[in-house]
């Protein structure tokens, strides 16, 4: 499948989800275009995980439309497991299993899913490696690697799928700070290449640097959506301003978390 001429990548129409009584994500439109990389930011509990997980189905909305690619995920017709496909995710935790070579967690879903045969798979897995700068693992397990080194493998993992869309959710939030610059340096090279990205996270230098959009969420509906200097730089809200500030201000955050400063 590809999209078609015109059509967004990734398509969101008044997206509501609700666990219950809580409602998380409260009438979201977005659209992301081809080769367009966005970035969603906000304070814990906004609903930007939440909406990330809508995006591929992992979380069915209570109400909204859905599109990838052009066709609607959210149609209860959709061939779900096709459009999947066309889509890799990215993890907080890495996801790998111990017990298989990193080759072999590569190669294990494509010949279940994409029915490779061996010798396809293992070509597909060495080049993906190749990409993310982890030729060297082929052959080791997951245990004998960093926290980034396995993050790597899961980003080669999904690329080797062939996406045409890459989700990430908060992909470096569970590394240590010195592991977090090789995991982003493969992001970048992704957004270079022209993939398609939505990218949940706190790394604001990434969103300035990289992202072509930023979407700043809280409450469960988005506060702004803008380039990087918009959002970051110069936000318009105050409900912006106040997240940044503690973000990017440790002490600011401590102020606000004990009512006095450290």
């Amino acid at each position: 499948m590809t999209t078609p001429p015109g059509k967004p990548e990734i398509e969101v129409r008044g997206l509501h989800k609700a666990f219950g009584a809580n409602e998380v994500l409260r009438g979201i439109d977005l659209e992301i275009g081809q080769g367009e990389v966005v970035c969603v930011i906000g304070p814990s509990g906004s609903g930007k995980s939440t909406l990330l997980r809508c995006v591929n189905l992992l979380e069915v909305p209570t109400k909204g439309r859905v599109f990838v690619g052009g066709t609607e995920i959210t149609d209860p017709d959709v061939d779900i497991d096709a459009v999947r496909r066309r889509i890799g995710m990215v993890f907080q935790q890495f996801n790998l299993f111990p017990h298989l070579s990193v080759t072999e967690n590569l190669t294990l879903p494509q010949r279940r899913v994409l029915r490779r045969d061996k010798t396809e798979a293992a070509k597909v897995a060495a080049e993906n490696l190749r990409r993310v700068g982890l030729s060297e693992k082929a052959t080791a397990y997951p245990a004998s690697l960093s926290g980034g080194q396995q993050q790597r493998v899961a980003i080669a993992r999904a690329l080797a799928m062939g996406p045409e869309v890459m989700l990430f959710a908060e992909p470096t939030s569970a590394l240590d700070p010195e592991l977090v610059g090789d995991v982003l340096a493969v992001m970048r090279m992704l957004a270079n290449e022209g993939m398609t990205m939505m990218v949940v996270t706190h790394e604001m230098t990434f969103a300035r640097e990289v992202a072509d959009r930023v979407v700043f969420m809280d409450g469960g509906v988005i506060v702004e959506d803008g380039t990087p200097a918009q959002v970051i730089t110069n936000p318009r809200h105050d409900r912006t301003r106040h997240f940044l500030s503690r973000l990017l201000d440790p002490a600011m955050a401590e102020v606000d978390d004990e009512g006095s400063a450290p």
